[in-house]
């Protein structure tokens, strides 16, 4: 009877300490719920102060994982998802970022429940959140963002009860409190995180003004050459690409911008702003193309750019380089190197179609090289670096090759069954400086081949791209269509297929019907 009685307490005190364990739980996931909203809500109020700049407080996460992370990741991300890759890079920032602020929240909330003290908290959370956050943006419009929003629903969840609760003891939870509190971090969040995307979808990365007429009728030229082809981007791209190191792009004004020759020259200089737009104007279309891009991608683009030749600053410097090659480095932290030659054509550009540089584009000035891979057209260039020996840049730290002149291409991108039964195809070709004499297109697989029809030359140019087009008739059975292009030099595009790492695609673009 008494061992009846002994196992019957044993078997009451166990169940009082398995309900007791199970609202432990409870409330512990509670906490480290709104602890991660709390974060949310802070890392949105960094965004709705100062937006996507270097301030946000997610920038310095952002700019670690492009630097820090395994080549063959940053390869993969370039390759295979493109513009994904930056996507997702910012995202995971952000999570990051999340957690840590949410873990502040967390470790604020176990020290109020270790010692009992109500309400202690609300302000060990901001000043942890204000410290973090200045920390990570060295910015004080960005820390008050996070303080202003955090300490609104701090407050708010601390006037629906949580952390107003005076048991310092983890097992008296009040179901309905929790829930409450849970409600009002969850709105914070909800509310905070929906006016940050809003502004996102909001903003406008084009800047808005009036086109100067010389550069309007540079924009007519191009839209009367453009075929009319459904499913082909004009002569002047509408969506021009964008590829960048880091996720978030510098916010460099005008005023505060300049660039500075240095290295192997006779003096060193430095250039304002209005002093570059004060120089020699040059004005003409030009083509860019992402290394890493596929063979048929989409990161290849034309616009009218405004600038002035750079090589009228070096020689100012005056150049002692021993083995005729700089470096060039960006204000985002990115550099490269090639050979001098290259800058000859070059121009320091600083209005893209007719208007300011979008920032996207490396506002305020840019350079822009004629013939090469998109990756030496630095943006945000703040230092031209005349070197005595050669040196790796950005990219060739990591195995790319992509300081040379582009590979010819002819892209196909446009297919339409006309009303009369033919088939239309239509894309773009380009093949930089070498320009692109000849498109051919083949209906059986490479056998036998025919001249696509060519847009007029856009002028003035040295490097802009042209359109093709061609129509037949498409053969009962199945067939594989083959393009190819034809440069200035006579050579043909290179058959051979490769990927684009390490020194951009090539082949013969081909699809079967």
């Amino acid at each position: 009877m008494g061992g009846f009685i002994l196992c019957l307490g044993m078997s009451t005190r166990s169940s009082v300490e398995e309900k007791v364990r199970g609202l432990f739980d409870k409330e512990l996931f509670s906490q480290l719920l709104i602890s991660i909203l709390v974060g949310v809500s802070g890392v949105s109020g960094s965004y709705l102060v100062v937006g996507s700049s270097p301030s946000f407080v997610s920038t310095v996460f952002s700019r670690f994982f492009a630097r820090e992370l395994p080549d063959v990741v940053i390869r993969y991300a370039i390759t295979i998802l493109g513009s994904l890759g930056q996507r997702l890079n910012l995202i995971s920032a952000i999570i990051v970022t999340v957690l840590l602020f949410g873990l502040i929240v967390f470790v604020s909330y176990r020290v109020q429940s270790r010692f009992g003290f109500s309400g202690v908290n609300v302000p060990l959370a901001l000043i942890g959140l204000l410290g973090v956050s200045y920390g990570l943006s060295g910015s004080l419009r960005s820390m008050a963002g996070v303080g202003i929003v955090s300490s609104v629903v701090l407050l708010g969840i601390r006037l629906s009860g949580f952390f107003g609760s005076s048991s310092s003891s983890p097992s008296v939870v009040e179901v309905s409190d929790t829930r409450r509190e849970i409600i009002v971090a969850g709105l914070g969040a909800v509310g905070a995180s929906s006016v940050g995307l809003w502004g996102v979808f909001n903003q406008s990365s084009v800047p808005s003004g009036d086109v100067d007429s010389e550069t309007e009728a540079l924009l007519e030229q191009a839209e009367e050459k453009s075929f009319d082809v459904s499913g082909m981007d004009a002569l002047v791209s509408g969506n021009f690409y964008e590829v960048d190191i880091n996720s978030i792009n510098p916010d460099v004004s005008k005023d505060e911008w300049s660039l500075d020759v240095t290295g192997s020259v006779g003096d060193d200089v430095s250039i304002s702003f209005d002093a570059v737009e004060s120089m020699d104007t040059v004005q003409r279309f030009e083509t860019l193309r992402c290394v890493g891009e596929s063979l048929n991608g989409e990161k290849m683009d034309t616009a009218v750019w405004t600038g002035t030749p750079v090589m009228s600053i070096v020689e100012e410097a005056g150049n002692k380089s021993e083995c005729e090659c700089v470096m060039l480095r960006a204000e985002d932290g990115y550099y490269e190197e090639f050979p001098l030659s290259a800058l000859e054509d070059a121009i320091l550009a600083y209005r893209m179609n007719g208007q300011d540089l979008p920032r996207g584009h490396g506002a305020p000035v840019r350079l822009l090289v004629p013939g090469h891979w998109g990756e030496i057209s630095v943006k945000w260039v703040s230092e031209i670096e005349l070197l005595d020996s050669e040196m790796e840049g950005y990219w060739e730290e990591r195995g790319w090759h992509g300081t040379g002149p582009v590979k010819t291409v002819a892209k196909l991108h446009a297919e339409n069954m006309l009303s009369d039964g033919r088939r239309e195809l239509g894309g773009h070709a380009y093949a930089g400086v070498r320009g692109i004499e000849t498109v051919e297109v083949s209906v059986d697989g490479g056998e036998t081949w025919d001249d696509a029809e060519l847009t007029e030359p856009l002028e003035p140019s040295i490097d802009a791209w042209r359109q093709w087009k061609y129509t037949f008739e498409p053969p009962e059975e199945s067939y594989t269509v083959v393009v190819r292009a034809i440069d200035g030099n006579g050579d043909v595009q290179v058959k051979e297929e490769s990927g684009a790492f390490p020194s951009g695609p090539s082949g013969w673009v081909s699809r079967e019907y």
